[in-house]
């Protein structure tokens, strides 16, 4: 009897059965574009973030650099003006850059505090190189001669004068990276994946090798075989490495070891990446290197979300408070006018509920039947609203939306502020270089979850339910005798 009227029923008020299932599918659909969207803002950070720290790392310690003095940090080149002007000269100078150095001690120390997993240096720096050539200039007698004076022809006008020479010399810079290879879990190239050639083996810790972002090699023309000369030593380049973001921390990165050597920096490292043994426990292990660990920065994943600005951190705004309360606002709205159309559907029907009634049926057993059949538009419209979602999910992740994400602002501090910076090194708070704010893009996608699958569902029941209590309420307050007392 249930299933019959059930069938009945939505055959017999089909518009009104659409109108409900209609309303109940827009605010679901809603809800899951929304969810779907926030989820995309969520990975496209992670992957803002991981470009930064590299996957893998829970936080960074560093140390603020010193205040510059007059004239410091400046680095100063000579040149040889005199000999085979034909001869090319170059001179490069490796600085560190980002922050001030800390001892190989300190990464120990930092791996040997409560809930640390792992941690790895790295150097960051900054090479500066100065290549050309001088060329001599030539003496050109006038024409008419000049007049002279004095004995010996001496004292008199110039007989000529020097033409042309000068100097013609270019100027690369470009940002080199000491990677720690025998942790290769760790640090910022893990930010990137190997596209070309291999990367560092555990081995080659004072290897004449280097792996080189695609970026760059396509710009110096570089690939899996090539040379790449460091201050005078040639480094073989043995990989190429594409950044997932889009920019990578580095140019050139090459074994830890070697970059303390060319940059006399031996045991120095400007960044430890640490790896906590409990994600759920990563404030606490910040707190505890902050206390054991002076005078050191403390810098978690959070830390550098915060200050993630432009379109991306705008957008994640957004579909995080106007859109949720968007989908809430059409959410109620929808199960409201379920309940209320319904409840229409109830009192236009009290004929037969009444006469149902006359002919034994309980006050339950009627509204057991009203909201059954609530229930049943309800489903219908959560799946019109699941489909409606996933298109509106498809259609996202079909465009693609370009987001920017600004990394910059902010100061140091030992409770893990800094400033987010970057340039050609392409780097953040904690990572391998600091410079000028820089703008990252990434493209927005809109992935759907069981769990918001599963979200929609529910919320279809429960405007089933909501719908179904408005009616059943209606319904099970009819009598009898009242009931058939009045003409549908």
């Amino acid at each position: 009897m249930f299933f019959t009227y059930l069938r009945r029923e939505l055959r017999r008020r089909r518009k009104a059965a659409l109108v409900v299932a209609s309303g109940l599918a827009l605010g679901i659909a809603l809800v899951i574009v929304v969810n779907s969207v926030s989820s995309g803002m969520g990975k496209a950070q992670d992957k803002v973030l991981e470009s930064l720290y590299g996957l893998g790392t829970d936080m960074t310690v560093t140390k603020a650099a010193a205040a510059p003095t007059s004239g410091s940090g400046q680095p100063r080149f000579r040149f040889d003006a005199g000999g085979d002007d034909s001869k090319d000269q170059s001179s490069d100078r490796v600085m560190v850059q980002g922050f001030e150095t800390l001892s190989d001690s300190t990464v120990t120390k930092v791996g040997s505090q409560s809930g640390v997993s792992d941690a790895v240096g790295g150097l960051s720096l900054r090479v500066i190189k100065i290549s050309g050539q001088f060329t001599q200039g030539q003496f050109k007698q006038f024409q008419n001669g000049g007049r002279q004076r004095g004995p010996g022809g001496t004292g008199g006008e110039p007989q000529g004068r020097v033409e042309g020479g000068g100097a013609d010399f270019g100027v690369d810079s470009y940002s080199l990276y000491g990677t720690n290879v025998t942790k290769p879990a760790l640090g910022p190239l893990t930010s990137s994946k190997i596209t070309s050639g291999r990367s560092f083996k555990s081995s080659e810790t004072d290897a004449k090798v280097a792996v080189v972002d695609s970026a760059y090699a396509k710009e110096k023309k570089l690939k899996v075989g090539s040379t790449v000369t460091v201050k005078g030593v040639k480094f073989s380049v043995i990989g190429i490495a594409t950044a997932d973001s889009g920019d990578a921390a580095a140019n050139v990165y090459i074994p830890l070891q070697r970059a303390q050597t060319l940059a006399d920096a031996k045991n120095k490292v400007t960044t430890i990446y640490v790896k906590a043994t409990d994600s759920q426990q990563i404030d606490a292990v910040k707190k505890t290197i902050q206390k054991n660990v002076s005078g050191t920065t403390v810098t978690t994943s959070s830390d550098l979300a915060s200050t993630v600005s432009g379109s991306l951190s705008t957008a994640s705004s957004l579909a995080t408070s106007v859109g949720k309360w968007l989908s809430i606002t059409v959410l109620v709205a929808a199960f409201l006018v379920a309940g209320l159309l319904t409840s229409s559907a109830v009192s236009r029907r009290v004929r037969e509920f009444g006469t149902l009634k006359a002919l034994g049926w309980k006050s339950g057993r009627v509204t057991r039947q009203v909201v059954g059949e609530a229930v049943v538009n309800s489903l219908v419209g959560g799946i019109l609203g699941i489909a409606l979602g996933l298109a509106g999910a498809y259609v996202v992740t079909a465009i693609s939306p370009t987001l920017e994400a600004q990394l910059g602002g902010g100061g140091g501090g030992g409770g893990g502020g800094g400033v987010l910076t970057g340039g050609p090194a392409g780097t953040a708070l904690g990572g391998p270089g600091r410079g000028a704010a820089k703008t990252l893009e990434v493209a927005l996608t809109a992935p759907v979850s069981a769990t918001t699958i599963a979200l929609a569902v529910a919320l279809a029941v429960a405007g089933g339910l909501i719908a179904g209590a408005f009616g059943g309420w209606r319904a099970s307050r009819l009598r009898p005798a009242d009931a058939l007392r009045r003409v549908e």
